[in-house]
């Protein structure tokens, strides 16, 4: 790994901390608005911000998260549903409507938080509520995030910056 790739994804990591930080109170329940989410939006652009976004949601959820499976459940929900958009990049090459994919993949794979919550945070509502209004939540946020993103890659140029 180039030593630019690791600066950046380092600083990804730490990017997708401080803005966990700034909504932790209530980013970790049942209806989760963490803005970081928008950093999932950077693997359209290049597959080398994997391991960046990766790594700052484990270290998020260490520091932040209720429960401590998170580090398993949170982290694995990031990386499964990545690795499912590097798959369609493979096909789709059109970033806003990639960036459309990510958002309902990382929307639909919100089972797996709803399962963690259910199981290991003993929160009492349904299973399929809490796969409900966390998708709901998610996909907000990361729709948003669109926006935002194409932006920052106007000005920035995401796919040869790392």
């Amino acid at each position: 790994m180039r030593i630019k790739t690791l600066i950046v994804n380092a600083l990804i990591a730490a990017l997708y901390f401080v803005v966990t930080a700034f909504v932790a109170p209530f980013g970790f329940l049942n209806i989760q608005f963490r803005l970081s989410e928008l950093f999932n939006h950077l693997i359209v652009f290049n597959k080398k911000y994997f391991f960046g976004i990766v790594f700052g949601v484990f270290i998020s959820n260490l520091i932040f998260s209720p429960t401590k499976a998170d580090l398993i459940f949170g982290v694995f929900h990031t990386a499964i549903s990545l690795g499912i958009t590097l798959l369609f990049a493979r096909f789709i090459k059109q970033k806003i409507i990639l960036m459309f994919i990510n958002t309902v993949v990382f929307s639909f794979n919100m089972f797996i938080i709803a399962y963690m919550l259910k199981v290991f945070a003993g929160l009492k509502d349904g299973f399929m509520f809490l796969w409900l209004t966390l998708g709901v939540s998610e996909f907000a946020t990361m729709a948003l995030a669109i926006i935002i993103i194409y932006f920052i890659n106007k000005r920035l140029n995401l796919e040869r910056l790392v």
